[in-house]
């Protein structure tokens, strides 16, 4: 039974691992739902934050496969309980519709959403939280004439302490032996 995972991936910042990550899951027929790209907590290790939709099996595999890459430290596979995850989504809205009606600003409250950067032509609200959120502010904003939408990738954070420094830790210490 498929059910939702966060992949994070820590890997040097070189040119084309991205896609040699990605090719894994299109040999696999997995389609990446959500992908964030950063830096990490430690100095020149940069993280992928991947969800996909798969059974555990397969994604152990992928994870195997992941690893097996030259330019990749560690890669760690959570399901939602086990992170603390958010996206965030920007909205460009004509300003006049703001100035002209409550019922826009009573949206934008009801949400928790604020707003970003109020232009003559346009505002921009910005919401951070879980998919269904920001999808949900996009829904009650959309008859009112959105502009423009945009959604970001799944950022994410573990649980379970510095699992990565950890590692990371023990490999630095294991190649000065």
């Amino acid at each position: 039974m498929n059910e939702q995972f966060t992949l994070s991936i820590y890997t040097e910042n070189l040119i084309g691992i991205l896609h040699r990550v990605t090719t894994i899951f299109t040999r696999r027929h997995i389609n990446i739902e959500s992908i964030t790209a950063s830096e990490s907590e430690v100095k020149d290790i940069h993280r992928y934050t991947i969800v996909v939709s798969s059974t555990e099996e397969k994604i152990k595999k992928i994870v195997k496969q992941i690893e097996k890459q030259v330019d990749v430290f560690k890669a760690f596979y959570h399901k939602n309980d086990g992170i603390v995850y958010q996206e965030m989504a920007l909205y460009k809205m004509p300003t006049k519709l703001l100035s002209q009606t409550k019922e826009v600003e009573y949206i934008v409250r009801k949400h928790h959403a604020r707003l970003l950067a109020v232009e003559p032509d346009f505002t921009i609200i910005e919401k951070t939280g879980f998919k269904e959120e920001t999808q949900e502010l996009f829904e009650q904003l959309k008859p009112h004439g959105i502009l423009e939408f945009v959604r970001s990738g799944r950022i994410s954070i573990s649980k379970p302490m510095k699992e990565f420094q950890e590692y990371f830790t023990e490999v630095e210490q294991a190649s000065r032996l």
